[in-house]
């Protein structure tokens, strides 16, 4: 097993030129570099659990750069120092993560390098290619002036050993602003809810220690619950509802997406499917007294339904099925695939899912700037998700729905789950509540 830590992924441009088919690294040192740990950390399986989540996320090169950043340096972490897959990571295992990216040892530092991978003088490298990983390369980057370069070479302690090429002096001190670690975080969490949505992971590490282990000794600010405000969920419904009537060819199916997930508290992979159920429109049905259902293979391939609103329906469900050329509702047994392509194939991606979303975020957020809506009621549109739907419709609905149906809907196992996530005061709510009670006179 390779205890050096090496670069895997290549820049934005490479990446996004890269075959998807194919189900291994298409370069081949990074390939052996892959094959040489024991199967029993699942390398190539959490390899090709990162490169998906850098692909869902790769429409912009810099979100794309600094996402491969963090989930490259996550993987090589998990691979080399804790020798466990993804999916074996516990709450604790993500403070130690928190905690060697606070301090990490000096193999793991190096300084700002040009490339990630260089071309080989030779016809082929000792990685059988012609490309093989800088050897100047870090995980961790540290940026010196020369005068601090020039301070160390003169300090006994700096020449008293002599490092290895590209990796930085005992001396010199790697310490991570309190952003930096608030960037950690934020990223590894959304790289376990991704693998949530995706089945690949049972629960999200990051998510549990609330970052209480980011800054210690400096205050906290609270953690995002992760749920569109009334405004700006106004503003992602109007706008879908404006996308689809402005270009119905593409973006109906954009409004049907955006409608079925808050509608319904859905994850992704409850619309897009998995390797063993492809939904349709046979999934949703009706009961002898009327009510609709929508039916779901969920994770860890549980079935289950969920309630469906009348406004859904009415509004939305017919809407959608009258633009695709089908009945209003949908039929006993109906193999209408639930999603096509706008050729007329079968079924998205969840990668596809989350782009079309990103665009309805992407163009609420500049409607409201050119509103001139106020900066804080923008902020956290800017860090919203797919899966902020299912928690934005969860969050509204729980004040006018008793918990244990709420809980029976969003499919959690236990009912303290949705107690403790939704069943709480909402900000915008808590504020009011505040605002007009006075110092004095409480007669």
């Amino acid at each position: 097993m390779s205890t050096q830590p090496m670069p895997i992924f290549e820049t934005y441009e490479i990446f996004i030129d890269m075959d998807f088919s194919l189900r291994e690294p298409c370069m081949a040192c990074v390939r052996q570099y892959i094959e040489s740990f024991p199967a029993s950390v699942e390398a190539n399986k959490g390899y090709l659990t990162t490169r998906d989540f850098l692909r869902a996320f790769s429409d912009n090169s810099l979100t794309f750069t600094s996402y491969r950043t963090h989930v490259e340096r996550l993987l090589l972490w998990t691979l080399i120092i804790k020798q466990k897959p993804f999916s074996q990571l516990k709450r604790q295992d993500a403070e130690d993560y928190l905690e060697f990216c606070r301090n990490p040892p000096g193999d793991w530092i190096g300084p700002v390098v040009r490339g990630r991978f260089a071309t080989s003088d030779q016809t082929e490298s000792a990685w059988g290619d012609l490309v093989m990983p800088n050897e100047k390369w870090r995980p961790f980057s540290l940026k010196q002036s020369k005068d601090s370069s020039n301070e160390l070479k003169s300090t006994p302690d700096a020449t008293s050993q002599e490092a290895e090429p590209g990796v930085a002096s005992s001396v010199t001190r790697y310490k991570p602003s309190p952003s930096t670690l608030n960037q950690i975080y934020t990223i590894c969490s959304r790289f376990f809810e991704y693998m949530i949505e995706d089945g690949t992971a049972a629960a999200n590490p990051f998510r549990m220690i609330k970052k209480r282990t980011l800054n210690r000794g400096t205050p906290q600010e609270e953690g995002s619950n992760r749920a569109l405000t009334p405004l700006q969920w106004d503003y992602v419904l109007e706008t879908a509802e404006r996308m689809a009537e402005d270009e119905p060819e593409r973006h109906e199916r954009t409004l049907f997406i955006v409608a079925t997930l808050f509608a319904m508290y859905l994850r992704v992979s409850d619309i897009v499917g998995r390797s063993n159920w492809h939904p349709v429109m046979g999934d949703f049905r009706q009961d002898p007294e009327g009510n609709w259902w929508y039916h779901v293979i969920g994770k860890g391939n549980k079935a289950g339904k969920v309630a469906v609103r009348d406004e859904y329906v009415s509004r939305y469900l017919k809407r959608y099925r009258r633009f695709v050329g089908l009945s209003s509702l949908p039929e006993w047994n109906e193999q209408t695939p639930l999603l096509m392509t706008l050729r007329g194939r079968s079924g998205l991606s969840g990668r596809q899912v989350r782009t079309l979303l990103q665009s309805v975020f992407d163009n609420a957020l500049a409607r409201m700037r050119d509103e001139e809506r106020e900066e804080h009621e923008m902020n956290s549109l800017r860090a919203a998700s797919a899966h902020w739907l299912r928690h934005t419709s969860a969050t509204f609905d729980a004040p006018l729905r008793s918990p244990k149906d709420l809980q029976m809907d969003l499919r959690h196992s236990s009912l303290s789950t949705t107690q403790n996530v939704y069943y709480h005061s909402h900000d915008q709510e808590r504020s009011l509540s505040v605002r007009g009670v006075g110092m004095r006179d409480r007669g």
